[in-house]
């Protein structure tokens, strides 16, 4: 199901194909948050620079769903990642975390991690979709079109957001070498009773506590919960019991 979002004054109105449904903008919602950004950072009280450093699409989800009207086409076939509003980064490889203990050898991300690191890999743009919303005028967009990254120049947002200026941005910029991450896009090895390292799932999406598997798979978004801006670093569980909810060691 795809979602629309329209702007009110009062509330956030939510279109879907099966009804209406009226979303808080407080908590727990990506709405008003570091990842909405048609109202980046309203709820610190200061809002970035849109139309400026990024372009305003009007609409929070499209930056990373695909928009109404268009879900009939596969974005992959544009140079998008499949099922995803966001084209693959200007670089496909990226250095994986690897060991002699793993057993699952992943060459490249799945999809649904392409799409966290189509921004904080800092090789594109943060406003940079497949598909606008319908109504959008490029022809009016003077953006800069900044990325994520760490490097000092007009193309990166830590031309201003080095620590000096406006908050640095490091932390936030992943760079295309995870060899120092936690491993992704690799089978869980807690899915069978094989490994005795791993704790099995409670269920097909993953764990009660909100730890979610991935088509069987570990990815950014199992342990980071995009949707919900109210808990540090994004974490699904606190940290201190983060670990513990695959690792049994």
């Amino acid at each position: 199901m795809r979602l629309r979002i329209i702007k009110t004054t009062s509330a956030v109105a939510v279109l879907g194909l099966l009804g209406f449904w009226v979303v808080s903008a407080f908590s727990g919602t990506i709405l008003g948050s570091k990842h909405d950004f048609t109202g980046l950072n309203k709820r610190a009280g200061v809002v970035a620079m849109p139309t400026v450093a990024f372009s305003d699409l009007g609409e929070s989800c499209v930056y990373c769903h695909i928009p109404p009207g268009n879900n009939d086409v596969d974005s992959s076939t544009l140079g998008g990642i499949s099922g995803w509003n966001r084209f693959r980064g200007a670089t496909n490889t990226y250095n994986l975390y690897d060991s002699r203990t793993i057993d699952n050898k992943v060459l490249t991300p799945s999809p649904i991690s392409l799409l966290c690191l189509s921004c904080h890999d800092g090789t594109m743009a943060v406003d940079m979709t497949v598909f606008k919303p319908n109504g959008w005028r490029s022809s009016e967009d003077a953006a800069l079109h900044l990325r994520i990254n760490g490097a000092d120049d007009l193309m990166n947002c830590a031309k201003c957001h080095n620590g000096r200026v406006a908050h640095n941005i490091a932390i936030k910029h992943i760079g295309t070498d995870l060899t120092n991450d936690h491993p992704i896009s690799m089978t869980y090895a807690g899915l069978n009773n094989k490994d005795p390292d791993f704790n099995r799932p409670d269920g097909p999406y993953g764990f009660d506590n909100g730890v979610k598997i991935y088509d069987n798979k570990v990815e950014c978004a199992t342990c980071h919960n995009v949707h919900n801006p109210d808990v540090t670093l994004l974490l699904r569980v606190s940290a201190d019991r983060l670990c513990e909810t695959c690792h049994i060691k």
